[in-house]
This record gives C-alpha cells, structure tokens and sequence, in this order.
C-alpha cells in the first residue's frame, strides 16, 4: 500500500483533509465571538452557515469533472490556493453580506477536495484496497476539525478571531507549494499489473460510457441520498454544535473550545477504520458481491448514527449529550469511505471525478438546507431538540432506502 511513492500521496492527501476542516471548522469555533462583534442572530448565523455549501456542492460536481479533464494534482493544487486565500479574506468581512459572500467564495474553493482524494486514490491503488485508502486519507478531515478547537478557540481569545484565520491561510499555501513541487498524477507502475483480477461491477459489457448514463441509475441516486444524511449530519455537528454548548448548555468558550475535540477524536478513528473494515468484508463476503460489504457497513453505521443523535437532543445532562454525539460522529465516520468506494466499484475509471463530484453534489445539498433550517428551529422554538431529532429521523431513512436500491450497475448492451 505505501510502497513505489504511494505512501506519500497518502500523507499528503491526509494532510489536505487535516487542513480542510481545520479551516472549514474554524468558523463554527469562533461563532461566539463573530455573532457578538457583527450583532448577528441564530437566523442569519445558520445562513452564514449554509452560504459556505452553495459554492461547496457546486463546485463538488465542476472539481469532479476538472478531476477527469485535467487531473487531480492540478485540480487539488488550484483548490487549495483559494480556499486558503478565502480562508483568510474572513478578516475583511464587516457584516452579514460580506460573510456571506466570502463564505460562498471559500467554498467554491474546498469543493473539488473529495472528489479530486477519490480520484487520486482511483489513480494510484486497486480495488482492493481503494476503501481502506479513501478512510485513511479522508481521516485527516476529523483531525482537523478536532484541532481546530483548542486552536482558532486560544488565538481568538489571545488575539483576536480575525488573526486565527490569517494563520489558517498561511497553513493552506505552504502544502500548496509540496504538493506541486513532490506530488505526481500516476504512478510508474502499473495498478492493472498490481491486481489483474480486479473487475468493476458495472463492466459487463465493453465501451466507453457517458458519465450522463450514471447519473440516472438508483444505485448512484441512492447512495447520494444516504450521503446526504450523512452530510446533514455532519453539518449539523460541524456548524451549530459548538453554539449549542454554549447556548443551550452554558458552557464557556474555553470549555467548549476543549470538549468540541472529544467527537472529533472519535470521528478520526471512525474514518480511519471505516475503510480497512468495508475491505475487510469485501474479501470475506466476496462471493457476495463487492456491494453487499459496501452496504453491511453504510446501513449499519448510519443508521447507529442516526440512533445517537436523535437521543442527544432529548438527553438531560451535557456528559450525556456530548456522549451520545461522540458516538453518532463515529458511526458516522465508519460510513465515510463507504459513500466512494461504492463509485469506485460500479463507475468505469474514466468516468469516477465526475459521477463522485455529482454525488458529493447531491449530498452537500444538506450543507445549505441543514445549517439554516437549524437556525430557524432554534429561533422559533428557542430549543436544539427538534434539530436533533430531525438530523436522526433522515438518516434512518435513508439507511433503509440503501436496502432497496443500491445494487450493481449494468452497462447496456
């Protein structure tokens, strides 16, 4: 797995993920502090929220077919610069227009990150191993939002919220520049020659397809939907949670700043597993199917996930919440690989940058409903517990939904 410069693709994909949500996590953290300053209520901070997903699942999709068109070195090299340069330009913002505007702007920027890491992995490893790559590069992401905390959380009380985003830029380019400099689309050697057995699932047939052709099949749709509670999830976490703390459960910002890495920590050592465990059933149920360990893992888990943070909305205690959480954004992350391992299974190589960045498109759509609707519930309701279990009841469903409609894909005759 790490062999022929492999391994260091691997470090420097881990260290993109580490980055992306160090920065993406950074305004959650700092929330307290930019509400105050810019007087901004829970409505227009879940907006402010959400405006960071319209540019990311657009640019999900576009990042995806630039993957496919001009590589992913390239694609990832030119992600990075703007989102880091976005990343810093917050310090500029004076009220809620700006931030918005800013915030679409950086996210355009990280969209095309995972879809570009699912093709760099497509280009570089076998099937085989591809799940457990995915959830090991993609485990630097929990990472970065676990150090984000104690982070942007110290440097915002010493100096400042503004500075904590000028040193997250900084952290941006530099990998910008060794990226560039060391890293390499493909390998020397060949993948085929590596593991010659490996078929796809939907290569029934022989031929080019259209990436169009995938776009309309449920096993595609599907796996989106179960992506997008995931996503809603995740966003849910990502964007109102620390505020929650603070809010609901009057704790300060230092202690939030600390307890806010207790689910980030178990969400790194979900996601680190969540790919060596799929590839684990994928060689033990391999007179399955290859979607049957796909799916065994992704219904599980989320629906688990789906469990546990439905109960934190209506526990009584912060150890209980912050508990129950931690445990939801593990399950959570064991899925995370699962999402696109199942396009590297059924999608022909050609054509994986641009039905993953469709994909993670539909899926991010949870991004620009979720933090929105969660500041709406709260200013209405003036409680998280229907969030909660709203977060909860989707993910149930689409849990079920995977049953039903995620098969293999047959190309036509």
């Amino acid at each position: 797995m790490f062999s022929n410069g492999r391994g260091m693709i691997i470090v420097f994909l881990f260290l993109a993920g580490v980055i992306n949500y160090l920065d993406r996590s950074a305004l959650s953290i700092a929330a307290p502090f930019i509400q105050d300053d810019l007087s901004l209520t829970a409505t227009q901070m879940g907006i402010i929220f959400s405006s960071f997903s319209v540019g990311y699942a657009i640019f999900n999709f576009l990042g995806g077919m630039a993957s496919d068109r001009w590589g992913a070195k390239l694609t990832l090299f030119v992600a990075m610069i703007v989102w880091s340069l976005f990343s810093g330009a917050l310090v500029l913002a004076v009220g809620f227009a700006s931030m918005i505007i800013i915030r679409i702007l950086f996210g355009m920027g990280e969209g095309p990150l995972s879809a570009t890491i699912n093709k760099m992995v497509n280009n570089w490893f076998p099937a085989n191993k591809r799940a457990s790559v995915i959830g090991l590069t993609n485990s630097g992401t929990p990472l970065g939002g676990a150090i984000a905390g104690p982070i942007v959380g110290f440097i915002a009380i010493s100096y400042g919220w503004r500075v904590s985003f000028i040193a997250i830029m900084i952290i941006g380019l530099i990998w910008a520049i060794c990226w560039w400099k060391f890293a390499k689309e493909k390998p020397n050697d060949s993948i085929a020659q590596e593991n010659p057995g490996n078929q796809y699932v939907a290569a029934t047939t022989e031929g080019k397809l259209k990436f169009t052709f995938y776009l309309k099949q449920k096993t595609v749709l599907f796996t989106a939907l179960a992506f997008f509670s995931y996503n809603y999830i995740l966003f849910f976490f990502l964007t109102w949670f620390p505020s929650y703390l603070v809010n609901a459960r009057g704790l300060s910002v230092e202690n939030m700043s600390i307890i806010t890495v207790i689910p980030w920590i178990f969400g790194f050592i979900g996601l680190a597993l969540g790919g060596f465990v799929s590839d684990f059933f994928y060689k033990k149920f391999a007179q399955k199917g290859v979607l049957f360990s796909r799916k065994l893992v992704l219904v599980t888990c989320l629906f688990l996930s789906a469990v546990c943070i439905g109960l934190a909305g209506i526990v009584t205690t912060t150890l209980s919440a912050v508990t129950l959480v931690a445990l939801s954004v593990f399950f959570l992350y064991l899925t995370g690989a699962i999402y696109w391992a199942i396009i590297n299974d059924v999608v022909d190589p050609d054509n994986v940058g641009s039905v993953g960045g469709f994909m993670h498109f539909l899926a991010n759509t949870a991004g620009i409903i979720g933090p929105t609707l969660t500041g709406y519930i709260v200013d209405t309701s003036g409680t998280y517990t229907v969030a909660f279990l709203l977060a909860g009841g989707l993910a149930v469903f689409a849990s079920l939904a995977v049953i039903r409609f995620v098969r293999p894909i047959v190309k036509p005759a």
